[in-house]
């Protein structure tokens, strides 16, 4: 953590399940491992530091995270590059680099600690800061866009459906009231003025839900997240993985749905009945359901707290045909 200060610091980014993430990729073959959020390149450190078998491309919007990964990585010379781009252009990045399959590809969604911690970058109601949160600072909307443009009904509606917040109408209403709302402390304060003061006693600080919806929203990162799932799972290699981390229910959701659609070919037939539609899955489930990050790990690093790790391994396409082929 930083303080509230003007100067540089340093990109740091403390792993979420870092151990778990480098057993994962221990069995996949001999090629290249894409970490598709590379941040300060914290986990790609540890799979090359751990694989030897592996070289490793990050990708990041964050032109801060590109320097700081680059420099991180720089001890394992041609074995890492980074290069600056979204997750969901994986595709192109590899058609670039001449990389026609890869052996997994890691996502560690959401924001990293480095981009809570800068008040200039206007993610967290810690600091009074311009409201930004941009991952990428060449785009174009920032939160600030959306708090003063929308009108209170689609307000409303982004807040209940990137932040699953219960008070999303009474916040909506206060913050049209208060606009001009240029400022991260100035929201935090509209918000907390909203919630009933009981609410506000419990679950946190009572603007983190509207502050997670605005950076969901300001990123896109829903709406391209399938895209970069589809591309990963399509990109791998027999034996190639791809693990997710996701620290929200709608991120969780959407790579839960992405992994069962290519576990079961899309079958559509009844549950425990054979299946006829020639269903082919591509990969297997590496476990049923999500892992979560031990106690002690929260308590050492408690934004791991809300942490889903996913994964799957690509197979070779055989169409499901009888009872327990999914």
């Amino acid at each position: 953590m930083t303080s509230n200060d003007s100067g540089p610091t340093p990109f740091l980014h403390l792993p979420v399940m870092e151990a778990e993430v480098v057993e994962l990729f221990g069995p996949v073959p001999a090629g290249v491992i894409v970490d598709a959020t590379v941040g300060g390149g914290g986990h790609a450190h540890a799979v090359l530091a751990a694989l030897p078998h592996v070289r490793l491309v990050g990708l990041d919007q964050d032109p801060a995270a590109v320097d700081a990964a680059r420099e991180r990585l720089e001890v394992f010379g041609d074995r890492a590059m980074v290069v600056q781009a979204r997750f969901d252009h994986l595709v192109p990045v590899m058609s670039s680099l001449g990389i026609e399959e890869l052996s997994g590809v890691l996502f560690d969604l959401g924001v990293s600690s480095h981009q809570f911690d800068r008040p200039e970058r206007g993610f967290s109601y810690r600091f009074d800061a311009p409201l930004d949160m941009r991952m990428d600072p060449a785009s174009t909307t920032t939160a600030a866009d959306l708090v003063n443009n929308l009108d209170e009904s689609d307000l409303s509606d982004l807040l209940v459906t990137f932040g699953d917040e219960r008070f999303a109408a009474r916040i909506a209403r206060a913050i049209v009231s208060a606009r001009p709302v240029l400022t991260t402390i100035q929201l935090a304060e509209t918000v907390r003025s909203a919630i009933p003061a009981p609410a506000r006693r419990r679950g946190g600080h009572p603007a983190k839900r509207t502050f997670q919806a605005l950076r969901l929203v300001v990123n896109d990162e829903l709406g391209v997240l399938p895209v970069a799932i589809e591309a990963a799972l399509s990109s791998l290699t027999v034996g190639g993985r791809c693990v997710v981390l996701s620290y929200h229910s709608g991120e969780d959701r959407i790579v839960k749905a992405g992994f069962r659609r290519a576990a079961t070919g899309g079958c559509t037939c009844p549950d425990r009945l054979p299946c006829v539609c020639g269903a082919t899955p591509s990969v297997r489930l590496l476990k049923q359901g999500s892992r979560k990050p031990t106690g002690a790990e929260v308590s050492a690093n408690p934004r791991a707290e809300s942490a889903r790790l996913r994964a799957v391994e690509k197979i070779a396409g055989v169409s499901v045909r009888g009872p327990g082929g999914r």
